[in-house]
């Protein structure tokens, strides 16, 4: 049965009809399909979210515990697409519908272009606000996610992944064991979104409509996600502005704590930021393995291996900042 034929048989009884199906550009980790249907004499789009081949890492959400976690952001007032109906599984791999969001995620495009300046000046305080929403979702809501990781079981599972990569990348080895001598106290535990920078908003002229791709999501540090929005990545050549290519550290922070979050000084946001490097590095030689085992055929994975040179100097070049300071 192919795949229109199953997604035909699923919506019949929830009272939609398939029309058209196109599976959207970028996703590197999970499928995107761009799904129209109609509603008695409406059409409208909804989005399905289906696995890949392989796992982006192996502390990786499945599609069913990403459903609940949108499902527990959105009663938190976090902006996210709406879950539809309930998971599923088509052609043997785990997916889910939401609401199709319009607007912008390139982040290249939102950290440059001038179409996007009026939602620049917005971004930060709404990215942050939404940030604490995040943070302040019960734990108890996605019991699933387990106990909080602190950042000594977060470094062993980069090494694992590092391993199974089966290749030597020294300037990453000395940035876990950095990492691991390094390490902060677990001084409050919340749900961690994981994945939180540009790239990952959904972004109109009025700014923020939507946090995506939720699969990296666990309980730990809220720091951490602090931290990966600082990324040199996510800057999109807006090294100016270190926090997402929209703002500054500082300015970061202090949007942070007047959304209601707590605390943060920039010496604990140096450590998960080396963390974030760190962490890419080895997630782009993930990606690009799953391309080199036969997992998931796709030459934007195997190009996302290179990018873990560049991770490998900026981790060297934090550290040296770091240890000359």
């Amino acid at each position: 049965m192919s795949l229109s034929e199953e997604l035909e048989r699923y919506l019949e009884p929830h009272g939609y009809r398939l029309i058209a199906l196109r599976r959207l550009a970028g996703g590197a980790s999970q499928e995107a399909w761009l799904v129209r249907v109609r509603d008695g004499s409406q059409e409208r789009d909804l989005v399905l979210r289906r696995d890949m081949g392989g796992a982006l890492s192996s502390s990786a959400r499945t599609r069913g515990e990403e459903y609940a976690l949108l499902t527990a952001a959105h009663t938190a007032n976090v902006p996210v697409p709406r879950v539809l109906f309930e998971p599923l599984t088509v052609e043997g791999r785990e997916a889910f519908f939401m609401e199709h969001l319009e607007g912008e995620t390139i982040g290249r495009r939102l950290v440059r272009d001038q179409a996007h300046a009026q939602a620049r000046l917005l971004l930060p305080a709404q990215t942050m606000q939404a940030l604490v929403r995040i943070h302040d979702i019960p734990l108890r809501s996605v019991a699933f996610l387990g106990t909080a990781r602190g950042p000594q079981d977060l470094i062993a599972a980069l090494e694992r992944d590092l391993d199974a990569c089966n290749e030597g990348h020294p300037a990453l080895e000395l940035g876990l064991r950095w990492l691991r001598l390094n390490a902060p106290p677990l001084e409050r535990a919340a749900v961690v979104h994981g994945d939180y920078r540009v790239g990952n908003f959904m972004v109109g002229p009025e700014g923020l409509r939507g946090v995506l791709d939720w699969e990296l999501a666990h309980a730990g540090d809220p720091d951490e996600d602090l931290g990966w929005f600082c990324v040199r990545a996510w800057r999109f050549g807006r090294d100016d502005l270190p926090a997402g290519g929209i703002t500054t550290r500082e300015r970061m922070l202090e949007a942070y704590r007047n959304a209601g979050g707590h605390a943060v000084t920039l010496e604990r946001l140096r450590y998960w930021e080396i963390f974030g490097n760190v962490k890419w590095g080895i997630g782009a030689l993930t990606q690009a393995s799953r391309h080199l085992r036969g997992e998931e055929l796709s030459i934007e994975l195997a190009v996302l291996g290179r990018l873990a040179a560049e991770m490998e100097l900026e981790t060297l070049r934090l550290l040296a900042e770091t240890e000359g300071a």
